[in-house]
């Protein structure tokens, strides 16, 4: 298995992959969205004999916490060939955005999912309370990347556009 950055030629095996890992084609199309909105600044798969079996996606979020600015990132969607799941793809997808995220000095990592599957890299519901959002509630959850700052009491964070054109 290859994870490497998306090139130029994967636009339709990531679309693939993702309308397959999910009920609906909803995903893929987000996915093609941020790309042409210049808002997929971490899109990374998993290569495997030549297909892709697995996509990930960071796109930039306006965050602020305390009225002051946060440079965070939005998780998702994370994909994995149906037939691929349960293998351990999906989870070094997500260590690798997050390291990614990391080395790029972001702050904030939120994302929508499975509390019960997320919480192993670290993200957290009650971490995610403070923001105000179209989607908030119990799948809503934030991972801070830097340590240094203060976690806040209150604040907003919206996903990147293409997230509320779905």
């Amino acid at each position: 298995m290859l994870f490497r950055a998306e090139k130029s030629g994967d636009e339709k095996p990531i679309f693939a992959v993702n309308a397959a890992a999910f009920k609906t084609d909803a995903e893929a199309r987000l996915v093609d969205m941020l790309r042409s909105d210049g808002d997929l600044v971490f899109s990374h798969v998993v290569e495997e004999n030549g297909a892709i079996i697995g996509h990930i996606a960071l796109s930039p979020m306006d965050a602020v916490a305390e009225d002051q600015p946060i440079k965070a990132l939005g998780l998702g969607p994370v994909a994995v060939a149906p037939n691929r799941q349960l293998e351990g793809i999906g989870s070094q997808l997500v260590e690798a955005a997050i390291k990614w995220a990391r080395a790029q000095n972001w702050q904030l990592i939120i994302l929508l999912g499975n509390p019960r599957y997320y919480s192993r890299f670290g993200f957290s519901v009650e971490d995610a309370k403070p923001f105000a959002s179209p989607f908030a509630g119990p799948y809503f959850q934030a991972l801070w990347l830097d340590e240094t700052v203060q976690k806040p009491q209150s604040g907003r964070a919206e996903y990147a556009p293409a997230f509320g054109r779905l």
